[in-house]
């Protein structure tokens, strides 16, 4: 039976999941509505290591995750509390916590293959610059020839019905007819609900062959058909249980 490689409680629920590319570290944002509190979580995908975790900008609540490469981890404000629209960048080591540089004048657009591209929100018509990660400087103009989205290696599961399914994957009390799916080194991955004296559940099923070496039951009394349940990045599966346990497998 396969067993987790990782397996971390956090003080909230699980918002949001960005990982470094570069050194697959995956960074948490946690949000405690109740503290009105965010913190951020660093792992180690390839060691299981927490490098950091709780940790909070001086702006506890409205802040949140932009992106993660090269072992810094960009961080937002909002401008306020009854809008999405971010204000300011925050840098930190990605495995430290350590801060290395912020800029409250500037706004994130998007990571490039060269870094990434914001703009400065003083001005209405926005123009694209590339930053430098490590130092916060403004490299150049943004170029759209050269500057190309950053790829990462993260897959999401497909959606299938459950009468496509291979016979014996899906349980008698199913519920709904959608099943989220992905195969893997000979593994089926497979994410469904059930329904039990009236009562949705959500569960997790790793399949080799015709036998499941792995299930887990990842929220129960739900109200509604939830998302996919899992992401896959090289050979880790990872998965957010009760909405704040983080899981992975190595497959």
């Amino acid at each position: 039976m396969l067993q987790p490689f990782i397996s971390h409680s956090l003080n909230g629920t699980i918002w949001r999941l960005e990982i470094d590319e570069l050194n697959s570290t995956l960074m948490a944002e946690v949000r405690n509505v109740q503290d009105k509190l965010t913190t951020f979580t660093a792992i180690g995908l390839q060691t299981g290591n927490i490098h950091f975790t709780g940790y909070k900008t001086q702006e506890r609540w409205l802040t949140g995750i932009e992106a993660v490469y090269n072992n810094v981890l960009l961080l937002h404000h909002y401008k306020n509390d009854t809008g999405p629209e971010h204000q300011g960048v925050i840098a930190i080591n990605a495995t430290t916590s350590a801060n290395i540089w912020s800029n409250y004048a500037i706004a994130f657009d998007h990571m490039s293959i060269n870094g990434p591209v914001i703009y400065q929100t003083a001005f209405q018509n926005k123009k694209l610059l590339l930053l430098d990660i490590h130092t916060g400087d403004v490299k150049r103009p943004f170029d759209v020839l050269q500057d190309k989205p950053l790829p990462n290696n993260i897959v999401i599961p497909g959606i299938t019905t459950a009468d496509q399914m291979p016979a014996g994957i899906v349980p008698a009390n199913a519920f709904g007819n959608m099943v989220h799916y992905h195969n893997h080194n000979n593994y089926r991955i497979v994410s469904l609900h059930t329904q039990k004296k009236g009562v949705l559940q959500h569960h997790l099923l790793i399949m080799q062959g015709t036998n499941i070496v792995y299930r887990d039951l990842l929220n129960t009394d739900i109200q509604k058909l939830q998302p996919e349940a899992f992401v896959l990045h090289k050979n880790a599966l990872i998965y957010i249980k009760n909405k704040a346990e983080i899981k992975v497998l190595n497959l």
